[in-house]
């Protein structure tokens, strides 16, 4: 994607957390069937290399079939986003030479795909994105309080997916680009506007050297990624 350097993210585990927090991401591919596009939630497994994406989709989406016929898919995810207004640059008051914009995060991921039809794999699959919501909760639910044979039918109305990432960009527009007086003001104007504004104050702050550095991702992702890692199963 377009990387100016200032917004360019490289680092994988900052990559990792936001597809972690966000993890409903675009599949795309450019098959037979020419471009699809379809959001599904993913689980990553963070190693090794750059990790690799597991997901699952109904026999009756023909997007699996074209999986099957690729070289390499795209995944799109996006993290917190919104829109900035010129209101808030000191530059507004100062010249008049400002424009609107929108301030972003994205994480973009190719890889070969290859489908899985072992309904182990699957189990696991279904088991770990239940998971990765569901604990959160204080009294989580798990497959195995739906009835065996109804998850049996389920399972076998889907195919599963894994995708080793090959290639892995993130960028975080979060206004580095404007003077120290603007972004301020940005981070202000975010404050005042709710809860998602103050996700993205903290971006912006962090990202201009203006604050403290946002987490990557929460203790029970990180107790996954390492129970992914084979390095710590020893």
């Amino acid at each position: 994607m377009y990387q100016p350097p200032a917004f360019r993210e490289d680092r994988i585990e900052v990559q990792h957390g936001l597809i972690r927090s966000h993890p409903l991401g675009l599949l795309i591919t450019a098959g037979p069937a020419g471009l699809l596009a379809n959001p599904f939630p993913f689980v990553l497994d963070g190693a090794p290399g750059n990790g690799t994406l597991r997901l699952h989709i109904a026999r009756a989406n023909p997007q699996w079939r074209e999986l099957e016929a690729v070289e390499e898919c795209l995944v799109v995810f996006q993290g917190p986003h919104d829109y900035v207004t010129p209101s808030w640059y000191a530059t507004k008051q100062e010249t008049g030479k400002v424009v609107p914009t929108w301030n972003y995060a994205t994480v973009h991921v190719w890889g070969r795909p290859r489908i899985m039809r072992d309904d182990l794999w699957l189990r696991r699959q279904l088991d770990d994105l239940t998971d990765s919501r569901e604990r959160r909760r204080a009294t989580p639910w798990q497959v195995d309080d739906a009835p065996a044979d109804f998850v049996a039918a389920q399972m076998r109305a889907i195919v599963g997916v894994e995708i080793p990432i090959s290639r892995i960009e993130g960028k975080w527009k979060m206004s580095q680009n404007r003077p120290l007086a603007d972004r301020e003001g940005v981070i202000k104007g975010y404050r005042e506007s709710g809860e998602v504004g103050e996700t993205l104050a903290g971006l912006v702050a962090e990202r201009g050297g203006l604050g403290e550095k946002q987490p990557v991702m929460d203790a029970c992702d990180k107790a996954m990624d390492e129970r992914d890692n084979p390095m710590t199963k020893t």
